[in-house]
C-alpha cells in the first residue's frame, strides 16, 4: 500500500518558458524489505531535483550546488517539509500574483484527496474519504491555515529563492561557443553552424561572417532563435549552407552584452575546427572556450502539514 502527497508549484517566467516546483512525498504502509525502497521518502523538484529525503537517512540532502550554498545548515537538519500546490502569475515587474492552489494526495497512484483552495473545501475524488473529506469541511481552523498558507506563505517563499536562483545563474551566465559543421543533404554543401550555449540572460548578438561580410537571410541564414535550455540558461543556433570549395574566411562573432563577452571564433576550414580572435571586454583575454556549468533555479518550500486520521 502507497500513499503519495504530491505538491506542485508552478510559475511562468518572464518569457514564455515556465518553472515548475513539486514535492513528492511516498509512504509506504510496511516495510518492503529492498535495497532504496525507504517506508518514507521525499523529493522536492524544480524542473530538476533539488532536494531529497527518506526514513532511513532522516535527512535532507541538497541536490543542486546553489541550495547547499545558499540555505544554512539548520535547513538540512529539521527533516522535509514541502508547500502544498500553487499556482502563481508573474506580474510585469518580476513578482508572482497567487492564482490558485491545492493540497493533493492520492493512493496507489489515484487522487482521492485534496483541497480547492478557490472554494474553501476538500474534494473527495473517491466514496471511501466522503467521511474524511466532510469531517475536514468542518474544521475551520485548518480550512484558514492551509488557505493562508497557500496563498502567503507559498509565495513569500518561491520568490525569494526563486530569486536566489536566478541570482546564481547571474554569476556564471557567460556563453560556450561552438563553431562547427554538419552534413548537408546536397553533397557538395556542409552546413556550418554557430551555437553560443549556457548563457544568461537572453539577450545575446550572433553574426556568422564571410571575409567579415555579416551574413543575413538574404545570404541563406536561418536562426533557431534563443530557446531555453534545461537549467535556465539559454541556447540559439544560426547556420548557413556552404560549398565545401569555398575557400572563404568564416568566422562568428558572439556579443553578450551582460556578461561582458566579445568574442570571434574563425571556422578553420574543413580540419571543422575554430580559433578565437576575440577577447573579452573588461580586460578579460579567454583563450579555448568557456566552459561554465549551472544549477537550476530552485527554492526552498517548507512547512509542517496538520494531517487528520483518515
Amino acid at each position: 500500500m502507497r500513499i503519495n502527497r504530491i505538491n506542485s508549484i508552478y510559475r511562468p517566467a518572464l518569457s514564455k518558458e515556465k518553472h515548475s516546483l513539486t514535492y513528492i512525498y511516498t509512504a509506504i504502509s510496511k516495510p518492503m524489505g529492498y535495497p532504496g525502497i525507504h517506508e518514507f521518502t521525499a523529493m522536492g523538484l524544480l524542473d530538476d531535483k533539488i532536494d531529497y529525503h527518506d526514513s532511513e537517512n532522516q535527512v535532507k540532502v541538497p541536490k543542486q550546488s546553489w541550495m547547499k550554498e545558499r540555505l544554512q545548515q539548520d535547513y538540512w537538519k529539521k527533516g522535509t517539509h514541502g508547500c502544498t500546490a500553487l499556482l502563481g502569475n508573474v506580474q510585469d515587474d518580476g513578482s508572482i500574483k497567487f492564482n490558485r492552489g491545492m493540497d493533493m494526495y492520492n493512493y496507489d497512484g489515484r487522487d482521492f484527496l485534496l483541497f480547492d483552495d478557490g472554494n474553501g473545501v476538500w474534494v473527495a475524488s473517491v466514496e471511501p474519504v466522503v467521511t474524511t473529506k466532510r469531517k475536514w469541511d468542518g474544521v475551520l481552523v485548518l480550512k484558514e491555515y492551509t488557505k493562508g498558507y497557500l496563498e502567503n506563505e507559498c509565495i513569500k517563499w518561491l520568490t525569494e529563492f526563486l530569486d536566489y536562483g536566478q541570482k546564481h545563474l547571474k554569476e556564471v551566465s557567460k556563453p560556450e561557443v561552438f563553431l562547427y559543421t554538419t552534413k548537408s543533404k546536397v553533397k557538395s554543401n556542409v552546413v556550418l553552424n554557430c551555437l553560443p550555449t549556457s548563457f544568461y540572460p537572453k539577450d545575446i548578438i550572433v553574426q556568422i561572417k564571410q571575409n567579415d561580410h555579416v551574413l543575413s537571410k538574404l545570404d541563406g541564414l536561418e536562426t533557431s532563435d534563443v530557446r531555453p535550455n534545461e537549467d535556465d540558461t539559454f541556447q540559439r543556433r544560426d547556420h548557413v549552407k556552404i560549398l565545401k570549395s569555398d575557400v572563404s574566411t568564416y568566422s562568428c562573432q558572439i556579443i553578450h552584452k551582460t556578461s561582458e563577452i566579445d568574442i570571434e571564433k574563425v571556422w578553420a576550414g574543413g580540419s571543422n575546427t575554430a580559433i578565437i580572435i576575440g577577447a573579452v571586454i573588461a580586460a578579460l583575454v579567454l583563450v579555448g572556450v568557456l566552459v561554465l556549468v549551472v544549477s537550476k533555479i530552485t527554492g526552498k518550500i517548507g512547512r509542517w502539514t496538520m494531517l487528520y486520521n483518515l
